[in-house]
């Protein structure tokens, strides 16, 4: 299998291509098409996987066609340290898209954060806390949204974040694809999966 056969956006293509990958990863091989097809998905998977690309790519791919200057895509991760890597990974991998990723965390000024989001992005990359903020300050508009990652979600689990997940569920539109990746699958996350995932692949 090479990454070529899953069909991408040329501009994505090339993104796949000027990153060097050429064999997708097992995570990325199972994850991909059924991503693509925009089923719900919960994937389990260690760090260094290259999970982040399962999700990042067949996202992009879908963001080239529909409107730009809203957000589309969110990605929910437990740490600032984590969020800024998937950011990183979204913008090598779509460098040929014009499509427009920003992170959203707390530790730091949140002025920056809503200007970046007036200025109209497709991709948000949020912790939790920061991200109920933003949707609290009416300075995010997620009413548009097509789909949401829950990346890493047993670390959101052990680091407190469940009751905010919660919350921020209850502010999304019902109508959407939600992907789920995770290293373990505690009864928690299983729990979680079941109340979120619509028969996910």
């Amino acid at each position: 299998m090479k990454f070529t056969e899953f069909n991408f956006h040329p501009k994505v293509a090339a993104g796949v291509e000027a990153a060097g990958y050429v064999a997708p990863t097992p995570i990325q091989d199972q994850a991909i098409p059924a991503v693509m097809e925009q089923r719900d998905v919960m994937g389990l998977a260690q760090p260094g996987t290259g999970k982040t690309a399962a999700f990042a790519l067949p996202i992009l791919h879908r963001l080239m066609s529909g409107g730009r200057g809203h957000v589309r895509a969110l990605v929910v991760a437990p740490t600032r340290e984590l969020a800024e890597q998937i950011h990183a990974a979204i913008t090598d991998l779509g460098q040929k898209t014009g499509l427009r990723s920003v992170t959203v965390y707390g530790g730091v000024n949140i002025k920056p954060q809503i200007a970046r989001l007036k200025q109209g992005v497709e991709i948000v990359v949020a912790c939790p806390g920061r991200l109920l903020d933003h949707i609290n300050q009416k300075t995010i508009d997620l009413s548009r949204l097509e789909v949401l990652v829950l990346d890493e979600a047993d670390q959101m689990l052990d680091m407190g974040f469940l009751p905010d997940i919660r919350r921020l569920l209850k502010q999304l539109p019902r109508k959407r694809q939600t992907l789920l990746f995770s290293a373990t699958m505690p009864q928690e996350i299983r729990t979680l999966a079941k109340d979120v995932l619509r028969d996910p692949e």
